[in-house]
């Protein structure tokens, strides 16, 4: 009996920083992850949690930036380590309490009004004509109301609703744990 030895998305987020703080080489990694991942292209969020799922990073990107969602994964798990600019970069000693969720986004699909929103299966995109950028990822704990999510996701971004012209979009995305 064979057993599956692919690495899933939130496996491979994982060994993705134990290979960086060890100075492996994630090419090697790439060649383990699921087939089904080298295939896809999507923009994907890493998030990693300390114990009592609290945010230790998370960083994403809500469109592909990589030819497939293994390298997205790899790129997003070392980012939200190391360059999450609100945590201080992930220790070899810290690594074996930590956990990681890794979110495929769907591609974003134009909204017209937050009544379209479940903010407990659509993320949100706020955007302005000017470039400011503001998502928030579905199902977050204590998030009820699409204007939550909204008026977070446009704090995110420095975006004033009363005053700025925002573009709406919407996603799904599959979580990984």
């Amino acid at each position: 009996m064979s057993v599956n030895a692919d690495l899933q998305p939130s496996q491979l987020a994982k060994k993705a920083v134990f290979y960086y703080l060890n100075k492996k080489q994630l090419s090697s990694l790439l060649k383990k992850a699921a087939p089904w991942m080298k295939k896809r292209q999507a923009g994907v969020f890493v998030t990693i949690y300390a114990p009592q799922k609290k945010l230790r990073g998370c960083i994403g990107t809500f469109l592909p930036t990589q030819t497939n969602v293994a390298q997205e994964i790899i790129n997003n798990a070392i980012a939200a380590a190391f360059s999450d600019s609100r945590f201080s970069p992930i220790t070899a000693e810290e690594m074996p309490c930590l956990s990681f969720e890794v979110s495929i986004l769907s591609p974003p699909q134009p909204a017209q009004t937050l009544r379209e929103f479940n903010p407990q299966k659509d993320g949100i995109i706020v955007s302005t004509a000017d470039g400011r950028r503001g998502l928030l990822l579905p199902g977050i704990k204590g998030i009820d109301s699409p204007l939550q999510q909204f008026l977070i996701a446009c704090q995110k971004a420095g975006i004033n609703p009363e005053k700025d012209s925002i573009q709406l979009e919407k996603f799904t995305c599959q979580k990984f744990c």
